[in-house]
């Protein structure tokens, strides 16, 4: 989809914004006087409020020369944030991405402490968002069904200097909700590892680990979990060199289970199908490093993804295996269900062997106790260091990708001792699923190293009721904001 800044914005519908109590801000005023007070005919029978998303649609109207109108809600217009403009670009192209109109005028304008210029940048940023579709494998859609939209012209000055960031921050978004997207007959750890070599076209370094690279490291935690599976294992290593040359960069270290059965502790079959998205974390981690790379980020960023499918075989990791991860550290693997845990192990392990981080970030759809914690709104986040969960705190809240922090205790720490081993993967117990979960990953990470998880397991995929304008119902791209946010706060 084209967007793109005009001074008048021209084309076959049109948005405009209106406030609480239905109250038309200047575009809108504007138009209504043209067409005769059709707009304010429209929101009264309508009972329309001027609520954040809520919409009018007015077909034809007289005397404009749009097809369309749609009447978008901001809430109130003094308490607008820039995720209200975004929102409300989004809901006006998702509205109109399939009703024939092919240009979609955006009449932004300042609301709350953003400029016209600001609004019209988030505007446009979340019409990139609004028009995401996932249709690869939709061979026989009907004409209707299929998008029409095909250019958003938004109303501006000039192009807001701000967009060419956003640009970047969208393709990055995109390009995270294709691969969760994707079936794991297609994304599997090979093909996975292909594509992200691809991103060396955009100036990152790729570097890709096979089975015996991985072997001759150690790292028996992670290969253990793709024993059972046909596909080779793979660690992908992705780095961008934008800042101080010497400076210790950032690490993202993300899971990719391509498709997670169980293994031998085999999941229950319904609602397996969704296993195909338990590469969220790596995907987030990916779109990240190429949202970095497109806007050329002026900081040093490593991100490490291990890509493993858990599947049940002869020789498939059992319970009661006992596994040496590259540490040296012993792991009783109790359940192969706790797998995402086991590739993190080796994964942060590499992560801080080979780059020294200052500060490190992993990211896992790791437990469903998140969900049940926290639902599909926030994710769980746990750290080390008050600095970092509080810039993480920070950049959630800006971003529209929020995330809680939950407790990390030596209590915690203690459920997953074992006699048998350094530890096991599980505490055995129905309670404090994610934070024991976090526990284990902190085994693996060094004195004096600055870390966090976050679990995303509620927010890399979302089904209804949790719809958003910015997002799908299925792959978010959850964790490419909060990412990019904090490298460019650190910048």
């Amino acid at each position: 989809m084209d967007i793109r800044f005009e001074s008048e914005a021209r084309g076959d519908a049109a948005a405009v914004m209106a406030g609480e109590g239905g109250a038309l801000m200047d575009a809108g005023r504007a138009l209504d006087e043209r067409a005769g007070g059709a707009l304010a005919k429209a929101m009264k029978a309508a009972r329309f409020t001027g609520g954040a998303n809520q919409v009018v649609e007015i077909l034809a109207p007289a005397n404009l020369d749009y097809g369309r109108v749609l009447i978008v809600g901001v809430g109130d217009p003094a308490k607008a944030n820039a995720l209200t403009a975004e929102r409300w670009g989004a809901q006006a192209v998702r509205r109109t991405l399939t009703t024939g109109a092919e240009t979609l005028a955006l009449l932004p304008e300042a609301i709350g402490e953003l400029s016209a210029s600001q609004a019209a940048a988030r505007a446009a940023f979340g019409a990139r968002l609004g028009g995401y579709r996932f249709d690869a494998y939709r061979t026989k859609l009907k004409p209707e069904q299929k998008p029409s939209l095909t250019s958003v012209i938004v109303q501006a000055e000039k192009a807001p200097k701000e967009d060419e960031a956003g640009a970047a921050l969208a393709q990055g978004i995109a390009f995270a909700r294709d691969l969760v997207s994707e079936p794991s007959n297609v994304l599997h750890p090979e093909e996975y590892a292909a594509r992200l070599r691809k991103l060396e076209a955009h100036g990152l370094e790729v570097e890709v680990l096979g089975e015996k690279a991985m072997a001759d490291l150690g790292m028996n935690a992670l290969l253990g979990v793709g024993r059972g599976s046909e596909r080779e294992s793979q660690l992908v290593v992705m780095r961008w060199n934008g800042g101080k040359k010497g400076e210790k960069p950032v690490a993202f270290v993300g899971k990719g289970v391509t498709f997670d059965t169980g293994g031998i502790s085999l999941k229950p079959g319904p609602g397996m199908e969704e296993m195909k998205g338990d590469m969220g974390g790596s995907a987030a981690v990916a779109g990240a490093m190429l949202t970095l790379a497109l806007r050329k980020a002026k900081a040093n960023v490593v991100g490490v993804v291990g890509l493993v499918e858990n599947m049940p075989d002869g020789k498939a990791q059992r319970p009661g295996d006992i596994v040496i991860a590259a540490d040296g550290q012993t792991i009783e693997v109790l359940n192969t269900d706790a797998e995402g845990r086991l590739v993190l192990a080796d994964a942060v392990w590499y992560a801080q062997e080979k780059h020294q981080p200052a500060v490190m970030i992993d990211l896992a759809t790791l437990t469903g106790a998140v969900i049940v914690a926290l639902g599909h709104e926030y994710a769980g986040m746990y750290a080390n260091d008050e600095d970092l969960a509080k810039a993480l705190e920070k950049a959630g809240a800006e971003e529209g990708e929020q995330v809680w922090r939950m407790p990390l205790a030596p209590a915690y720490d203690k459920m997953i001792e074992t006699p048998n081993a350094d530890m096991k993967n599980i505490a055995g117990k129905p309670a404090a699923g994610s934070i024991i979960g976090a526990a284990f990953i902190k085994r693996f990470v060094r004195e004096g190293q600055k870390w966090a998880h976050l679990d995303i397991a509620g927010t890399a995929w979302k089904p209804a009721p949790y719809e958003d304008p910015l997002s799908p119902l299925w792959a978010t791209g959850w964790g490419v904001r909060i990412l990019n946010r904090f490298v460019k706060d650190r910048e």
